[in-house]
């Protein structure tokens, strides 16, 4: 059996709510070699009628056009790692491993926490899709074995890059120490060999493309051996372990990577949606916003005198670049 762990991230560029960064575990048969062809006829078997289930999250959603197909494959895919659907924002986040918002957290933590689940799909759906998933994934030797998110909120990510951190560096080791944390986990699981290879795969970072001292730390590898660094793919194995970890442009065409792209995606959405509720109960009228930097200045304008005069900070409201 090969682990293969796919990662992804939603609002690397927003200014206002939360850096998510998600990562899918999968145990496929066979060798490295025989995963991607695999994985591949995953993705077609999981597929419906209206499409294709799990897919870059650009594609499965667009802002205005609902959260439904997004929802369904996030959680259907929750069903499968987890054996339910999540029946709220609690729920699902126990299921990520998301740790649960602090007295400081953002201020609209309390509403993010009362969100119930499913938001537009409905749960009796999910279930069902997942449960038909299980028997065709089964048959092609894949199965999904967990889901996984690190939230940074604006006023950790703030505290980050004060630390002497950028904005790629945080997105990084993020991502790295979430991956190196599942494929510690998976292999450690009953049933897990401890010589079964494993390969983590990334969309690329921006545009770094060398990434081997920050995968010394995560994996706490002493020797991680450059397979290469070029403009599309920069590849390495770690030192005494079968393990290679890849990041490629474009890589959300990987089912882990979308799959992680898609819960990413979900999460950041849920966010922003407890997020625009609470400021618009405090200003009627106020636009929502997604957060992406020219509306978000916008919003700022709009939003300054009710985030003053909620007694909040702007450093747990604001993210900076």
């Amino acid at each position: 059996m090969t682990l293969v762990i796919g990662t992804d991230e939603a609002g690397y560029g927003p200014n206002l709510g939360p850096l998510v960064v998600a990562a899918s575990a999968w145990r496929v048969a066979g060798d490295p070699a025989a995963v991607e062809g695999r994985l591949e006829d995953a993705a077609v078997a999981a597929a419906g009628v209206d499409g294709p289930l799990w897919g870059d999250s650009k594609r499965i959603y667009r802002a205005g056009a609902g959260l439904g197909a997004l929802e369904e494959g996030v959680l259907a895919a929750a069903a499968l790692a987890g054996g339910a659907v999540p029946a709220d924002w609690p729920a699902l986040a126990e299921l990520l491993g998301v740790a649960a918002v602090a007295s400081a957290g953002p201020p609209e933590r309390d509403l993010l926490a009362a969100l119930t689940l499913p938001r537009q799909r409905r749960d009796p759906d999910c279930r069902q899709r997942a449960a038909g998933l299980a028997g065709r994934l089964g048959s092609l030797g894949v199965s999904l074995e967990a889901l996984r998110c690190r939230v940074v909120q604006p006023r950790e990510f703030n505290d980050l890059l004060d630390r002497g951190l950028n904005k790629s560096d945080v997105l990084s080791e993020c991502t790295l120490d979430l991956a190196a944390a599942l494929a510690a986990r998976e292999s450690n699981l009953p049933g897990a060999a401890a010589d079964d290879p494993v390969l983590v795969w990334c969309d690329r970072h921006g545009g770094r493309r060398r990434y081997a001292p920050l995968l010394s730390r995560a994996f706490a590898a002493p020797l991680v051996r450059v397979i290469e660094e070029t403009a599309d793919r920069s590849a390495y194995d770690l030192s005494g372990r079968d393990c290679r970890i890849e990041f490629c442009v474009g890589g959300e065409s990987r089912l882990p990577v979308a799959l992680a792209s898609m819960t990413a995606k979900y999460v950041r959405e849920l966010a922003m949606h407890a997020f625009n509720e609470f400021w618009a109960a405090r200003q009627p009228g106020l636009a929502p916003t997604a957060g992406y930097p020219v509306d978000a200045t916008r919003w700022r304008c709009e939003a300054g005198e009710t985030v003053t005069g909620a007694g909040c900070d702007w450093h747990e409201v604001w993210r900076r670049a």
